[in-house]
């Protein structure tokens, strides 16, 4: 007997192959309007869903499965997931806790360095024939000071990279201090920002974390500030991060979410000071076989009667 499986996200070649193989059938609703017009007979035989936290599933949404048992949200947000919901009705809360964190590490170092040398217009300078023209003096990253919203697992590995490979000095804001750290902490965002060269923000989005970098916080970190957005879109206030970038009241900002995503505002799109790129730090080969070789696991353990790898946090 196979299991029907509802797919919010596309998958790459080869995985739909490792699903069937796993003893799923697929079905795919990868926009809002297929989520909505989800035909009423592919719904009764959903018995699994796989989502990501910006997706997610919403109770309505699980009611229209009744017979579904289980959620696997692809990374590791699942904000979007109504986890009270899923457990009122029985229904199991996977997520891909560290499947990505390389890759979503790697992503913002080079974010850091787009906006701070100003790689993308260069390469624009150079492919419109002005190679002497776009020769200008860009700052360097070494020895600056990068305050880091969030130092889970990311924003300590992010931590890690910009101490170790360009001598940078680290502090962080989370709800409480760590314990056995050697960076600095912050109990609030706005002394955070104000102490920084460099804002990372790499908290988990969700109600808790709306706008958490606001106009006073881009004002904090000043003109000569960089802020950084790997984490949720949601997080940073979009219309003061666009006046913040028109009015040149801090350095720049480097995005890879964008609140409202896929849809981009169009006063983002004519910023010299701004780098965007389409949420994928995330993505890369070696964190993308992480992620499903971790939902087949869930999937298997649960559909098995065992205990699933990775239950969201009660």
């Amino acid at each position: 007997m196979t299991i029907a499986l509802l797919s919010h996200v596309d998958l790459d070649a080869g995985y739909p192959d490792r699903f069937e193989a796993a003893g799923f059938t697929l079905y795919f609703a990868t926009t809002p309007e297929q989520r909505a017009s989800l035909d009423p007979q592919i719904a009764q035989q959903i018995r699994a869903v796989l989502t990501i936290g910006s997706i997610g599933l919403s109770a309505a949404e699980m009611d229209n499965l009744p017979n579904l048992e289980i959620i696997c949200a692809q990374g590791v947000g699942y904000e979007h997931i109504d986890v009270v919901a899923a457990k009122q009705r029985g229904i199991y809360v996977t997520h891909g806790p560290g499947t990505n964190n390389s890759s979503v590490s790697d992503h913002t170092l080079a974010l850091m360095l787009a906006i701070t040398r100003k790689i993308p217009q260069f390469d624009a300078a150079v492919r419109g024939g002005e190679w002497k023209k776009a020769r200008w003096n860009t700052p360097g990253m070494a020895g600056k000071r990068l305050g880091i919203i969030g130092m889970g697992n990311i924003g300590s590995l992010i931590a890690r990279r910009a101490a170790g490979g360009f001598d940078m000095e680290i502090a962080y804001h989370n709800r409480r201090p760590l314990q056995d750290t050697p960076y600095r902490y912050f109990p609030d965002i706005t002394g955070l920002a104000q102490w920084a060269d460099y804002l990372v923000v790499a908290t988990p989005g969700g109600k808790d974390t709306v706008r958490l970098v606001d106009a006073e916080v881009l004002r904090a970190l000043g003109p000569d500030g960089f802020v950084i957005n790997i984490a949720r879109g949601s997080v940073v206030d979009s219309g003061a991060l666009i006046a913040s970038l028109q009015n040149r009241e801090i350095a720049g900002a480097a995005l890879d979410v964008v609140d409202g995503e896929p849809k981009v505002p169009a006063q983002m799109l004519t910023l010299d000071n701004l780098v965007i790129t389409p949420h994928v730090a995330g993505r890369s080969p070696e964190s993308v076989e992480n992620m499903m070789t971790l939902v087949l696991s869930n999937l298997t353990a649960h559909f098995s009667d065992k205990p699933v790898m990775t239950p969201v946090p009660e």
